[in-house]
Formats: structure tokens, C-alpha cells, sequence
């Protein structure tokens, strides 16, 4: 499980950050947890948008990221912090990280009164319209008298206390697996449009998404770069060309379908014929609707909606279609950026018959007929044991054949 942990202070001294970095020592063997600071986020000024600020920017992936949330506050005059009120202001302006994610406020105050009137607060404002979170109820740690609590180096002193806290954080972490079951995401197929009709972001409009020419048009309305202008990418440099050449030389077929369901690339190094997933450049730019039967649409459609929620990151399926020398692996892989938001679809189509003999080979291993053993290492004689969506499930799922979902595959 990994928490974060928000310091509520932008002092340079602070019991609160002592309270969180001993949790993050005391229960190391029981979750990852790391703690943030909130010394550099603006004050809030809805006039003057900052979201984009790089401060609140790193909390908004952080917090988003976390599977929970503990918030330690001081108390101001019988109050929370500015600098806390407005980073969780900021946190549900434009950016919600909050919402539906389980948080926990504890406290550390000098005096004995233990933050009680800024826990308070701090959980009125956590539910409020824009953060939305689970705050987790009672279970009030009130660490009063802080500069006598910690010893010098920054351990709680009192046994009761830290029983106590154990106590309070052993709830917690069963609240935040209540809470993520209640919020699992729902897999919708309906909802899928296989037609492209919605926008998003990187959507090219105007350009006729059944055009032969798409590609040539498309780049034109947003005039891309190509040839040996260089991309700066997060782990490299590459002109476009090197990009394009570095695609190509991949000993699979790789095809991307946006998270609008439009079919925008694949690597084009065969003819058509010669591909195990047929694809043509005039299918570039289509719907996923328009590159697949129609017999196939409610599988595709499965696929997508598990992929989108989240109920699974990659799935694969064993085309048989191919015939017995051919072991035809047909993975689904979803794209995410940082925060975790769905891009779409990366699938990759490869024969792994020829990987398979040549470890054989390499091993001096063989199968052995008749069983499901390898001899020396396990493997199963059925195909589709090696998928997560094994042909079975998705029968089950869609009453269609698991064959026919083949990325871009031309209409039949």
C-alpha cells in the first residue's frame, strides 16, 4: 500500500513534520509512505490560476498516486494553517486528487490542546465540493504538548502513545481497503464508442477521419514535424526519423488507438498481406468501428472498457486463426500518463512460436508431448492459459470469438 503524507506547515520546525516522518520510520514493514511538503504552493487566488505551478502540480501526481492520504495540522488560532487551507484549496480548484481518495488528519500542537479545533476544520474542508474525500471519522490522535513527546531524534517517547497511534493507523489502512473496494471501477462496454465521435485533447479536427489521405491532412492542420527535427522525449533525444525508423524495427506489429477510440498509427514495416493483424495506411486516422467486423464490436468493446477503468492493464489473447505453426499473441496494452489518466490503447501482435524454439534450443529443453509440463520448466500445452482474457473468458463476456479482435484488422 503507499500513503503520502502532507506536512501542514511551511515552518522549518515542526512537530507535525516529526509526527509524519515517525510514522514513516515506525511502520515502515507495513506501507510505503512518503512525505510532502507544501512550503512552495502560492497562496490561493482564484483570479489568478496557478494550478499549473509546479508545486502543486507534484502533489496533485503524488496524491492521485497514493492509495491514502495523512494530513498533519497545527492549530493557528483555534484554526488550520493558511498555507494548508490554500493548498487544498488549489487541490479543488482544477486539479481533484481528493475526491474519493481516504484521508486521515492528525495533529501535533505545542500546547495541550492538540490541533483539536484545526482537525475539525481541516475535515470540514476535505469534504467540501471539489475535494471530496473519504475522511476517515473519530479516531482522533491529538499529540498535545508535542515538545515533550519526541525524543532528539524524533521519536515518540510515551509507549501509550505510540500504542495509541498504532491503534489509530492499523483502522486507517483497513478504511483506505474499504474505500478502495467501494470506489473499484466498473467496466462499461456500452459506453464505449467505437464511431470516434467524442473529443479529446489531442483530437484533429476537421479532417475527415475516413479519408485515405488522413494522415497527410491531419499533419498538415496541425503542422507536425518530420524528418530530422528532433523530439525531446522524457528519456531521450531522437529526430523523427529515428523515431520512426526505431518503431519500425520492432519484431512486432505495434499499433496505437487514442483514448477516443481513432485508430492514429501503427508501424508500418510489411504490406498488408504479410501482416498477422492485416493494416493498410488508408485505415489510419478511422475509427476502431471502421477497422474491425461488426461481429467482433461487443469483444472490442469489452477490451476497451476494462483497459479505460482500470480493472486491467493488459490483455492477451491467443489468435488461433493462423493455423499450427503459428503461435499468435495478440496483447493489449494501456497507455497512461503520470497521473494515471487512460491515452488509450498500445497493442502489440507477435508470433511467439520461433522466441519459443529458440529458448528450446538455447536451454535444450523440449515440450513434452502429452502433458503440461515443460521438462525443467512449467508451461501449460494450452494456448490460452498464457492470456489474461483467455478466449473462454471473453466468450463469456461477449457471447463472440476472442479471434477476431485484432487491433486494426481490415472489415471482412
Amino acid at each position: 500500500m503507499k500513503l503520502v503524507g502532507i506536512v501542514g506547515s511551511n515552518a522549518e520546525q515542526s512537530y507535525n513534520r516529526q509526527l509524519l516522518q515517525f510514522i514513516e520510520r515506525h511502520f515502515k514493514s507495513k506501507f510505503d509512505f512518503e512525505v510532502l511538503e507544501i512550503k512552495d504552493v502560492p497562496m490561493f487566488d482564484a483570479s489568478n490560476d496557478q494550478t499549473g505551478h509546479p508545486a502543486i502540480q507534484y502533489l496533485n501526481s503524488k496524491i492521485q498516486a497514493a492509495n491514502g492520504v495523512i494530513i498533519a495540522t497545527p492549530e493557528h488560532i483555534r484554526t488550520t494553517t493558511p498555507v494548508l487551507k490554500s493548498t487544498i484549496e488549489w487541490l479543488s480548484y482544477k486539479v481533484n486528487p481528493f475526491v474519493n481518495k481516504p484521508v486521515y488528519v492528525v495533529g501535533a500542537s505545542y500546547y495541550d490542546q492538540g490541533t483539536s479545533r484545526a482537525q475539525l476544520h481541516v475535515r470540514q474542508i476535505l469534504q467540501a465540493p471539489g475535494a471530496n474525500a473519504y475522511v476517515f471519522p473519530g479516531n482522533e490522535f491529538l499529540l498535545g504538548e508535542a515538545k515533550e513527546k519526541f525524543d532528539s531524534e524524533g521519536n515518540i517517547i510515551d509507549p501509550g502513545t505510540i500504542t495509541f497511534l498504532e491503534s489509530c493507523i492499523e483502522k486507517f489502512l483497513r478504511y483506505v481497503e474499504l474505500v478502495t473496494e467501494l470506489e473499484k471501477p466498473v467496466a462499461d462496454p456500452e459506453a464505449e464508442d467505437l464511431e470516434a465521435r467524442g473529443k479529446i485533447a489531442t483530437t484533429i479536427e476537421d479532417v475527415d477521419m475516413h479519408a485515405d489521405n488522413w494522415i497527410e491532412q491531419a499533419s498538415m492542420k496541425v503542422g507536425a514535424v518530420e524528418g530530422n527535427t528532433y523530439v525531446k522525449l522524457s528519456d531521450g533525444l531522437l529526430t523523427v526519423e529515428q523515431i520512426d525508423d526505431l518503431l519500425k524495427s520492432m519484431p512486432f506489429e505495434i499499433s496505437f488507438a487514442d483514448a477516443n477510440n481513432q485508430f492514429i498509427y501503427y508501424n508500418h514495416n510489411k504490406s498488408c498481406e504479410e501482416m498477422l493483424a492485416k493494416r493498410s495506411l488508408e485505415q489510419v486516422g478511422n475509427s476502431l468501428g471502421d477497422c474491425h467486423p461488426k461481429a467482433t464490436h461487443q469483444t472490442v468493446k469489452w477490451i476497451i472498457s476494462q483497459l479505460r477503468s482500470g480493472l486491467q492493464d493488459v490483455i492477451k489473447v491467443y489468435d488461433s486463426s493462423h493455423g499450427p505453426d503459428k503461435f499468435v499473441v495478440n496483447t493489449y496494452q494501456a497507455v497512461r500518463n503520470d497521473i494515471g489518466e487512460y491515452l488509450g490503447i498500445n497493442e502489440y501482435v507477435q508470433d511467439i512460436l520461433p522466441l519459443i524454439d529458440w529458448y528450446l534450443q538455447q536451454s535444450r529443453q523440449e515440450l513434452v508431448s502429452g502433458t503440461d509440463t515443460l521438462s525443467g520448466a512449467s508451461v501449460s500445452s494450452n494456448a490460452d492459459t498464457t492470456s489474461s482474457a483467455s478466449r473462454s473468458n471473453l466468450e463469456d463476456s461477449t457471447g463472440l470469438e476472442a479471434d477476431a479482435v485484432s487491433g486494426a484488422s481490415l472489415k471482412k
